[in-house]
Formats: C-alpha cells, structure tokens, sequence
C-alpha cells in the first residue's frame, strides 16, 4: 500500500512539474503576443496619428521626400537660419543650389516640410471660424513656372499684343523662373474651395487680418506695387515666422521694407 501512495505522489509530481512547465511556456508565449501588438499598434497608432493631424481640416495629407530645385543664378542668404526670410523677387534670384524638403498635401499641391505645421494650425482655425479655404497654387518647378510664364504670354498674343508687349505684360502677372517665391515651397495662393457658396474675399479679409500670427503675410499688398516689383495679390501668402510677421503686420510695410 505505501509503495502505491509513493508511487502515485512521484506520478503526481511529475503532473505538477509537466503542468509548471507548460505555464510558464504559455505565460512567455503570451507576454510575446502582448509585445508583438504593443509593437503594431504603436505603428498603426502612429501612422493614424499623422493621418489625423493632417485630416482635421480635411485638406492634407502629409508625405514628405526631398526635391532640389533646379540650379539658378542667384545671391545666397547669409544664414541658414534666416531660410524663412530669404527673399525672391525679379532683382533677387533663388540662391544657387537651393534645396527643399516638401511635403505632399491632399490636392496634389507641396509645400516646404518647415511651414506645414504654421499652414495646418492656419487652415483648421479657418474652417473652426466658418470658412472653406483651399490651396490652388504652391511649390513649382523651374518648368511648371515656365509653362505658366508662356500660357500667360500666348493670352496676351492672341488679343493681339506683340511679341514684347505680351511678354512685358505676363511678366506682371507671372515671374519669370527662378524669380518666384513658388519655388522656395513657403509660398501659397489661398482661394474659396466654392466659390459659390463662400466668395474668396471673406476668405482673405481673415488672412490679411491673422495670418501673421501663423507666420505668414500678405506678400504683395496693394501699395507696394513699385517695391514688391508686383500687383496686388490678396490671395498669395508667404511664410516669413512668426516675429517677422508680426513687425510686418503691425509697421504695414513688405517684405523687401522689412529687409532693408
């Protein structure tokens, strides 16, 4: 009788030690489980994330890569700290070898990565006041600028101006290749997504009025026709920080006045 308690405790124990064993196997096969989740969902969440930044006023979608605009025959900027205030213009060419990281928005349109954040906190206090903004026009290539320069002369001709006074005309509407603050990325035309239900106008009486708490200004107010060396555009903004604009803004000069 004791040998079959002896041997029925040895059997026992030899359960409890299978058993022990098979717990601690399914205890680390399950904290696995747990970490490879934690592993996804931190992905995933931070995938959503971003897609949730960029979507809340439902315009933008960011990705970002890196592009070089084409070489130009320019002056460079002193610092690279001052990228936000270089300044572009028919008398002051885009800095040779200028570089710029963009990010991609929904529409198709790119803008220079270091604005984006300023441009999304802008367009998602826009659409919290009751407007429908949207971008029409952003980053340019050397070519697409060019396109847009010869569309523009070709309307002037076929209304019957010459070839020069096509070209002189266009010139004021549109810069030549790198004179264009479009191909620094930090530049934006800003227009009414309907204009049906919401004229632009509204939408640019509350830029002219905040955007510079965004960083950015009206680039070429009316006035300054003779300095900016361009018409009046009260849909083309341009990205200089948040204490540039700000003096901009309140001293009611340009951008070329603030340089000076």
């Amino acid at each position: 009788m004791n040998e079959q308690i002896k041997k029925q405790r040895r059997q026992n124990k030899k359960q409890e030690k299978r058993f022990s064993l098979f717990t601690k196997i399914s205890i680390i096969v399950f904290l696995c489980c747990i970490l490879l989740i934690a592993k996804i969902g931190f992905q995933l969440f931070g995938s959503i994330s971003d897609t949730m930044l960029s979507d809340k006023g439902s315009s933008f979608s960011q990705v970002t890569h890196a592009k070089n605009v084409p070489k130009e025959t320019s002056k460079r900027f002193e610092s690279e700290t001052d990228w936000q205030l270089i300044l572009v213009n028919h008398s002051n060419p885009i800095p040779e070898n200028y570089q710029v990281s963009l990010t991609k928005l929904r529409n198709n349109q790119s803008v220079d990565s270091r604005i984006y954040p300023a441009l999304q906190d802008m367009f998602d206090d826009m659409r919290e006041a009751g407007l429908m903004p949207v971008i029409s026009s952003s980053y340019r290539t050397a070519q697409k600028q060019q396109s847009l320069l010869d569309e523009k002369i070709t309307a002037y001709k076929k209304e019957g101006y010459s070839d020069n006074e096509a070209e002189k005309l266009a010139r004021k509407w549109v810069a030549p290749p790198g004179t264009s603050e479009h191909q620094l990325g930090m530049a934006v035309d800003i227009t009414s997504l309907d204009r049906n239900e919401q004229e632009p106008s509204v939408i640019w009486k509350w830029l002219l009025e905040n955007s510079y708490k965004y960083g950015f200004i009206l680039r070429y107010p009316e006035g300054k026709e003779d300095i900016t060396g361009t018409i009046y555009e009260p849909w083309h903004f341009r990205y200089v920080g948040g204490q540039a604009a700000r003096e901009i803004m309140e001293r009611g000069i340009c951008l070329e006045e603030y340089l000076e």
